[in-house]
């Protein structure tokens, strides 16, 4: 039996009934009150009663609707394509989508399905899903707790919530219905500071650190290079004659693919630290295909790395424990403190535009440089003299 339902965002009456096998959801410009809701309901009760006889027509009670013309085909072919249950069309979608994707990044959309999407979805029609259970199960997502027994965060609710909207989204597009998904806004993510070495940690750290991994750490300081991509760097693109470093490619869960996006393809110049460690490097791995390797010329596992050689130094030297990523952010702040230009430090980081760069960085310069408004108190004073009395 069909029902009157309300639109929360728009307080709008829509009927809610099903037809031919199908869940059908149509919409009314009419406020939420007893007038209309009589009103409505009536026209509810003839378009059931004409569906039982067999003479209801969809397109008379619903003409701009695209359910119409998906029933209007129905009439003159005789059949259409039954809406799929959301586990046979989820599987249909990732096979089509595997050869835009990364091989890590289809397995992180897989992992998604298997865990989450696929128990409290699989086994609805497509159609049938509503906007409040997807609300449901993202509140539901909330309350449960990731690898470190602690909820789960905003950003890892919105990265399981959203190849659940891609799949949906694309769905209704194939089968003519309205998207459910619609909008449902990703969660505000808290902004997290970054924690950045201090010059002093890093000569400290570079001081300290062993002997074969000096170079390594040199060069993670003062490139900015992600650890993805300094893991899965390769001597071809060290180019030491113009001493520029060329990041092509980036190492990701053992196997070798493209950078991260276009700006990530990118070519970082090579200061004098950084020239220097890669020619020790070179006489230690020279003959090797990776820049940094194992003995046996395998490239490093960042796993492995970060738990024998980062987490250990840093507790030697008494620093806060931070993840090996704060070296990008190192480098960041320390090109901001030194003056370089943003445009350029944009470039060699890989971003498309400087914006992170100040709403990241920005608030590190003036602890570094002590550039903290004295520079434009001293324009101003050289070329705006007091009035004499």
């Amino acid at each position: 039996m069909g029902k009157i339902r309300i639109r929360k965002e728009s307080g709008k009456l829509f009927f809610d009934f099903q037809y031919r096998g199908c869940r059908c959801r149509e919409q009314t410009t009419l406020d939420d009150n007893s007038d209309n809701r009589k009103r409505v309901k009536k026209i509810m009760q003839q378009l059931e009663a004409e569906i039982i006889l067999g003479t209801f027509e969809y397109a008379k009670y619903f003409p701009q609707s695209p359910m119409a013309l998906r029933f209007s085909r129905l009439t003159t072919t005789g059949s259409f394509s039954k809406v799929p249950k959301f586990a046979d069309f989820a599987a249909q979608w990732m096979e089509e989508m595997r050869i835009e994707w990364r091989a890590s990044h289809y397995d992180t959309n897989q992992g998604i399905l298997d865990q989450y999407l696929l128990p409290a979805f699989g086994q609805l029609d497509m159609s049938q899903i509503s906007k409040a259970e997807i609300i449901a199960f993202r509140a539901k997502l909330g309350g449960l707790k990731g690898r470190q027994k602690k909820a789960l965060s905003s950003s890892r609710n919105n990265h399981i919530m959203n190849p659940l909207r891609m799949i949906l989204n694309e769905a209704a597009n194939r089968y003519n219905f309205s998207s459910p998904y619609h909008g449902i806004k990703s969660l505000k993510i808290p902004r997290s500071d970054v924690e950045p070495f201090s010059l002093e940690d890093v000569k400290l750290i570079l001081g300290t650190v062993r002997k074969d991994f000096s170079p390594y750490y040199t060069v993670r300081f003062f490139t900015g290079m992600r650890s993805s991509e300094i893991n899965g760097l390769h001597w071809k693109f060290v180019d030491f004659e113009r001493r520029q470093i060329l990041v092509r490619q980036a190492l990701v869960r053992g196997e070798l693919v493209y950078t991260k996006n276009d700006g990530s393809y990118r070519t970082i110049e090579m200061s004098e630290p950084v020239f220097n460690a890669l020619q020790i490097q070179h006489t230690a791995t020279g003959s090797n295909e990776y820049v940094f390797c194992s003995r046996n010329g395998a490239p490093l596992r960042q796993d492995n790395v970060t738990k024998r050689i980062w987490y250990p130094l840093l507790r030697h030297l008494g620093l806060r424990e931070r993840r090996p990523y704060q070296t990008r952010h190192t480098a960041a702040t320390l090109w901001l403190a030194s003056g370089e230009s943003p445009e350029w430090i944009a470039t060699q980081m890989g971003h498309s535009t400087t914006t992170m760069l100040f709403r990241v960085y920005s608030r590190f310069v003036p602890n570094l440089t002590r550039r903290d408004g004295s520079a434009f108190e001293r324009l101003l004073k050289q070329n705006f003299k007091p009035e004499e009395k």
